[in-house]
C-alpha cells in the first residue's frame, strides 16, 4: 500500500518504513550466511576464498545497479509527494528504460574483462577458474537483478517498504532454497552457487510483475507513458547514473584492496571473505535508515515541506545512531563465534583474522550511521555532486590503505581500510548537508 510520507510525525514515519527495510535486508544477508556456510564447510576454504575474492566486481556489478535504480525512483517519489499521477506513471516508465538498457549495456562490457580482471588482481591460481566461473555468471545476470531492483524500488517510493521487502524477501528464499540444490545436488560447485542466483531473480521478477499488474494502480503505465522526451529521461538519468557511479566508484576502491588482500594468500582472503559476511549485517540497519531518508526526503521535497526534512534527519540521525552502537558491541564481542561457524573450529588464524576486522570496522560504525543519513538525504533532494565526491573520497581512501598499510602492516592494514574511506566520505557529505540545512530548511518547524 502506498504511504504518504508528507504527513504525520517523522520519526514514526521513517522508523516504520525503515523496519521492513532492515528485516528485508537481514533476509538478504542471511542468503550470504548460507552462501558461505555452505561454500565454506562443504566446498571448503579455497573454495570460500575462490568467491570471496570476486566480491569486490559484484560490488561493482550490483552495486551500480542498486544505485541506479534507486536513484531513477527518486524521481517517481517526488512525483508522488506531488500527487502527480501522471508524472508517477512517466517516471515508471523512464526507470524501466534506463535500468534495463543501462544494465545490459554493463552486461556486454563486462563479460569479456572478467578473466582480465582477475589476472590484474593477482588472483591465487589454485582458485581462478572458479572464481571466473562464478562472476561471470552472475555478470550475465545483471540485467534480471537491475529489473528486480527497479520494480521494488518503485515500490519503495510511493511509501510502501513492507511490500517492496517482501518481494525482495520472496526472491532471496527461493535463491536460498536453490542454493543447496545447484552446489549440491547437481553437483555444481561454485558455479552453482551463482547459477542458483540468476535462477531465482527470474523467479522473482515475474512475481513483482504480475503483483504490480494486479493491485499497484499508481504503477500501471499507459501507451501514452513510455513516448518520453529527451528532458524526462535526462531528468532521470542526471540522479540515477551518478547515484550508480557512486557505487561503483567505491566499488572500485574494494578492487584495488581485493588486488593488494591477494597477495597475502587465501587464508587472508577468506578470513576477510566471512568477516565480511559478518559485517555486511551489522551494517544494513544504517543501510537502511539511510535508504528511508531519500525516500522521505523525496516525497517531502516533491511537496515542498523541507522543515520536515530537517525533523527527519535530526530522528534519523538518533535511532540509526543506536542501532550502529548494539551493532558494534555484537560484532566486537560475538562476530568471533559466527565466524568459527563458517570456516570450522580448526581455522584458528581465519577466525582470529576475521575477528581483528569486525573489531577495527566495530569502532567506527557510527560515522558509517551519519555517511548513510547524509549522503541519502542529499540524493533525495536530487543533489548528486557532493555524494559523488564523497564516494571518490572512499575510492581513494581504499587506495591508500592498499598501497601503503597492507604493504607495512599486512593483513591488519586491509582491516582500516572501510574506516578510513567511511572517515574521508562523511566529512565532505556533513559539510554539505550543514549548508543544505542552513539555506533550504529556513522554515518554521512542522505541524
Amino acid at each position: 500500500m502506498a504511504k504518504d510520507m508528507t504527513e504525520g510525525s517523522p520519526a514514526r514515519l521513517i522508523l516504520f518504513f525503515a523496519l521492513p527495510l532492515i528485516a528485508g535486508n537481514m533476509v538478504q544477508q542471511m542468503y550470504a550466511f548460507v552462501d558461505t556456510f555452505i561454500v565454506g564447510r562443504f566446498l571448503g576454504v579455497k573454495a570460500l576464498a575462490a568467491v570471496g575474492c570476486t566480491g569486490c566486481l559484484m560490488f561493482l556489478l550490483i552495486g551500480f545497479v542498486m544505485g541506479m535504480t534507486t536513484g531513477l525512483a527518486i524521481k517517481t517519489g517526488q512525483a508522488f509527494g506531488a500527487k502527480d499521477a501522471e508524472g508517477v506513471r512517466r517516471s515508471a516508465a523512464a526507470c524501466a528504460v534506463l535500468s534495463v538498457a543501462m544494465a545490459a549495456g554493463l552486461t556486454a562490457v563486462g563479460l569479456p574483462l572478467i578473466r582480465p580482471v582477475l589476472t590484474a588482481l593477482d588472483t591465487p591460481p589454485e582458485i581462478f577458474d572458479d572464481a571466473a566461473a562464478f562472476i561471470s555468471i552472475i555478470c550475465a545476470g545483471v540485467p534480471l537483478m537491475s529489473l528486480f531492483a527497479m520494480q521494488t524500488n518503485l515500490i519503495r517510493a510511493l511509501g510502501d517498504s513492507r511490500l517492496a521487502t517482501i518481494m525482495l524477501s520472496g526472491g532471496l528464499i527461493v535463491n536460498i532454497i536453490f542454493e543447496p540444490i545447484f552446489l549440491l545436488g547437481f553437483g555444481l560447485g561454485v558455479p552453482g552457487a551463482a547459477l542458483a542466483t540468476a535462477a531465482s531473480q527470474v523467479i522473482a521478477n515475474l512475481i513483482c510483475f504480475f503483483y504490480i499488474r494486479r493491485h499497484i494502480s499508481a504503477l500501471w503505465i499507459r501507451r501514452e507513458d513510455w513516448r518520453l522526451t529527451k528532458k524526462e529521461l535526462w531528468e532521470h538519468a542526471k540522479i540515477g547514473f551518478p547515484m550508480g557511479f557512486q557505487s561503483s566508484v567505491v566499488a572500485l576502491g574494494a578492487i584495488i584492496l581485493q588486488g593488494a588482500l591477494n597477495g597475502l594468500g587465501p587464508q587472508s582472503i577468506a578470513a576477510y571473505a566471512a568477516a565480511q559476511r559478518v559485517d555486511a549485517v551489522a551494517v544494513m540497519p544504517m543501510i537502511s535508515f539511510g535508504m528511508a531518508m531519500a525516500t522521505y526526503t523525496a516525497q517531502n521535497y516533491g511537496a515542498r515541506r523541507l522543515s520536515r526534512i530537517r525533523e527527519g534527519v535530526r530522528s534519523c540521525i538518533l535511532m540509526s545512531g543506536a542501532f550502529s552502537i548494539m551493532a558494534a558491541a555484537f560484532n566486537i564481542l560475538c562476530g568471533g563465534f559466527v565466524i568459527e561457524g563458517f570456516v570450522g573450529a580448526g581455522e584458528t588464524e581465519v577466525v582470529a583474522m576475521g575477528r581483528t576486522f569486525l573489531v577495527v570496522n566495530g569502532l567506527c560504525y557510527i560515522v558509517l550511521s551519519l555517511l548513510f543519513i547524509f549522503r541519502f538525504t542529499l540524493q533525495g533532494l536530487g543533489q548528486t555532486a557532493v555524494p559523488t565526491f564523497a564516494g571518490i573520497m572512499e575510492l581513494l581512501m581504499r587506495a591508500a590503505a592498499a598501497m601503503f598499510l597492507i604493504e607495512r602492516f599486512g593483513y591488519l592494514g586491509a582491516c582500516f581500510a572501510n574506516p578510513m574511506a567511511w572517515i574521508g566520505a562523511c566529512v565532505p557529505l556533513t559539510i554539505a548537508y550543514g549548508m543544505v540545512r542552513k539555506t533550504l530548511y529556513d522554515a518554521p518547524p512542522a505541524k
